[in-house]
């Protein structure tokens, strides 16, 4: 669906539509990967730029300059990792049998995005969808997650998007210790590829384990972390947006964060 028949359908469902004020962020072409995420999103269809009965909190927020930044430069690490590392990476996480798992999973979610992306997001599991169709947040939530990154110039192709576990826990419960442990290398070593200048925790289970903590979200959102010295900020998982859509004040307040701390790696 192109853009204006989009406005105009959301328009005649009553939904204000917001324009960003932030120009788009340039970055480097990117690579397309294989792909995943955690819940099952089965409600309603919702753009994160046009959630109705919220008032548009980007109207009391201080603006973050973007014109005149530099393009983001990325390191020639290792030819930008081979795509045969990748593949081989891949492979490995296709065939892991490290715990019962993979027993129930209709396949792994190995993570889909640039191989030179200087954004990483990182979610908690994959769900029902992602367990399908084999690439992280899609369906509904995975729809919001790519408003969100589009409301401060992002393109879903331009960030590298993974979770903690690679595959499917049985109901979508939370992913247990073991399970997170088995999968620790893989994500490891994804991270050590892609090299990001930031990474974003989707949700709290995801932040809880990056960061080694039983902290509440709302002591982690809004805060500078950091994960093998790279800085990490922790977002609400798009799922939980969904249901609450109050909330999104707070989802725009933990973008405008993220920015900001992308942007102060830049000067």
């Amino acid at each position: 669906m192109d853009n204006a028949t989009r406005l105009q359908y959301l328009e005649a469902m009553g939904i204000d539509v917001w324009v960003s004020r932030y120009p788009p962020i340039a970055v480097q072409a990117p690579q397309a990967v294989e792909g995943e995420s955690h819940y099952d999103e089965s409600s309603a269809a919702v753009d994160f730029q046009n959630i109705p009965n919220v008032v548009n909190p980007a109207a009391d927020c201080h603006p973050i300059a973007t014109e005149h930044l530099p393009p983001p430069t990325r390191p020639a690490h290792a030819a930008l990792a081979s795509e045969q590392v990748w593949t081989d990476l891949r492979s490995e996480v296709a065939a892991c049998r490290a715990c019962k798992l993979c027993e129930t999973r209709t396949q792994t979610v190995f993570g889909v995005g640039s191989h030179q992306a200087s954004w990483m997001l990182i979610g908690e599991a994959p769900g029902q969808n992602e367990d399908l169709q084999g690439e992280p947040f899609v369906g509904k939530a995975g729809q919001l997650l790519t408003e969100m990154l589009r409301a401060i110039g992002l393109k879903r192709e331009e960030v590298f998007i993974a979770n903690v576990l690679k595959c499917r826990p049985p109901n979508n419960r939370d992913p247990q210790a073991e399970e997170v442990a088995a999968c620790h290398d893989f994500l490891q070593r994804q991270i050590e590829l892609i090299k990001p200048k930031i990474i974003v925790a989707v949700g709290r289970i995801a932040a809880q384990n990056l960061l080694n903590t039983q902290q509440p979200l709302a002591k982690l959102r809004g805060s500078r972390h950091q994960l093998d010295n790279i800085p990490l900020v922790v977002v609400h998982h798009p799922a939980y947006l969904l249901r609450a859509l109050t909330e999104k004040a707070k989802a725009w307040d933990d973008l405008q964060f993220a920015l900001s701390v992308h942007q102060s790696l830049e000067n």
